[in-house]
């Protein structure tokens, strides 16, 4: 596939710009981030009116899953950039006596970050700014899916970056494809689990590295031992956030059988109670990205008892938050994430029926439980694999920069977040300083009939030299 000359350039330009060195200056990189914050501060506001064009968001809502997550990020980076790109000594090995040994964390180069269209800023951005902590320079690919976020994007990255450090670039699918035809140092892609097979396949021609931020079906248990109206309160906010365009929303619920009816009757209140009787009228609750997923979604819920909701506008990319109940795993609604304000409840009445249910679908990107049993709800943190979760709560497992984010197996590959976004983005190079004090000549003519050959073959066996 041709690549557009605009584009091309730009892979130059950021080739020549990485070449010049001067983001191993770890000056450079703190001085861009912190001009990063400021130009984030300027257009605060325009920010959030491009967020709330694009998907309906509220002030609040806009300020605080995209614009404070982004600052909680570079401020966290500020703190901590000198110490990790600082070389570290670590204990020399016996064989190599006597030296000193170091690990360097080095930038990859040029890196591309394919962003995604449900927390357009915010997922554009973080990655960003771990790549730049690093040293690299940085080409940003947003989403054609959400184009007002997409132009303040460009208007802060043009004000507050050279040419060739960070660069924007914009279009469609095919923009993205092109793209990937590049020789970049490393790709980092956030979007759906279909595309991300496509970037992986096409790093693999170049033995690229990447990061893959995918999505996945992601479970919350409801144990019976759950305080209800605090799991309701908290699952109906991690659920409907973003109108359910959010890759850690729970995409269903399990629920015991014991306490299927009283948690219900909850739920559907407490959806009431945060989004009022008209949903659509509400202030608080977004909107879907474009018509054609208000029509994906009216098509999922075809068929099935609804409990709550169901009702939607395809003009004003509406669409209420729904509740239905599916009587097998195995339904077609749960085939795939679902990436919107659809909640199906399956209920379980053993450990076995439970166990059957988590199982079908495998390393979901996140996991959730509601228990007062702590012990049971760690069980089965520890029983199952998924990237990230919380026993009793939704979403805040991404809130601590201490802990790392990514998914597992179809879910995702790779971490980020704080000092692993710098990890993420560097190769930790480890190279040794040997004295020429002292030499051991033996070892440049090896005999195996020496007693210091013997004597040394019996030591590895039983201690690390």
């Amino acid at each position: 596939m041709s690549i557009s000359k605009s584009s091309l350039n730009i892979f130059i330009k950021q080739k020549e710009f990485f070449e010049s060195k001067e983001t191993l200056d770890v000056s450079f990189r703190i001085r861009y981030l912190k001009k990063l914050k400021q130009t984030i501060y300027q257009h605060e506001d325009d920010i959030i009116n491009a967020l709330s064009n694009d998907l309906g968001k509220s002030l609040a809502e806009s300020y605080m899953s995209e614009i404070a997550i982004v600052y909680n990020e570079i401020n966290y980076v500020l703190k901590n950039i000198r110490k990790w790109c600082k070389r570290k000594k670590i204990s020399s090995s016996l064989l190599n006596f006597i030296s000193s040994d170091y690990i360097l964390p080095s930038p990859y180069g040029v890196t591309l970050n394919i962003s995604p269209w449900n927390y357009p800023f915010q997922l554009s951005i973080s990655p960003i700014i771990g790549a730049i902590c690093a040293g690299n320079t940085v080409v940003l690919k947003p989403s054609e899916h959400s184009p007002n976020t997409t132009e303040i994007l460009k208007t802060i990255i043009k004000k507050c970056f050279i040419s060739g450090h960070v660069d924007v670039v914009t279009g469609g699918p095919k923009i993205g494809q092109e793209l990937l035809t590049l020789n970049w140092d490393y790709i980092f892609f956030t979007g759906s689990t279909e595309i991300g097979k496509i970037v992986a396949k096409e790093a693999a021609k170049t033995l690229t590295p990447i990061t893959l931020e995918l999505g996945g079906n992601n479970p919350c248990v409801i144990d019976k031992s759950a305080s209800l109206n605090i799991a309701a309160k908290r699952i109906v906010w991690g659920k409907f956030l973003n109108c359910g365009q959010t890759c850690i929303a729970p995409n269903y619920l399990a629920v015991h059988s014991d306490i299927k009816e009283e948690f219900l009757t909850k739920l559907i209140n407490q959806v009431k109670e945060s989004f009022g009787k008209d949903p659509i009228d509400s202030k608080f609750y977004s909107k879907i990205i474009n018509e054609n997923h208000v029509d994906r979604l009216s098509n999922l819920i075809k068929g099935y008892k609804l409990l709550n909701g169901g009702s939607f506008d395809k003009s004003l990319k509406f669409f209420e938050p729904t509740i239905l109940e599916v009587k097998s795993i195995k339904d077609k609604i749960l085939k795939d994430e679902i990436f919107g304000p659809i909640l199906p409840v399956v209920s379980y009445s053993s450990e076995i029926e439970l166990n059957n249910i988590l199982n079908e679908y495998k390393n979901p990107l996140a996991f959730y439980v509601f228990s007062n049993n702590i012990n049971y709800a760690k069980k089965l943190i520890n029983r199952y694999s998924f990237g990230g979760g919380a026993i009793n709560d939704t979403i805040g497992q991404i809130v601590n920069k201490k802990l790392p984010f990514g998914g597992i197996g179809d879910s995702g590959i790779g971490k980020y977040h704080g000092y692993e976004s710098f990890k993420t983005f560097s190769h930790f190079k480890p190279y040794i300083i040997k004295s020429n004090i002292f030499d051991l000549s033996f070892k440049y003519k090896l005999n195996e009939d020496s007693f210091l050959f013997r004597t040394t073959k019996k030591l590895i066996k039983y201690i690390s030299i």
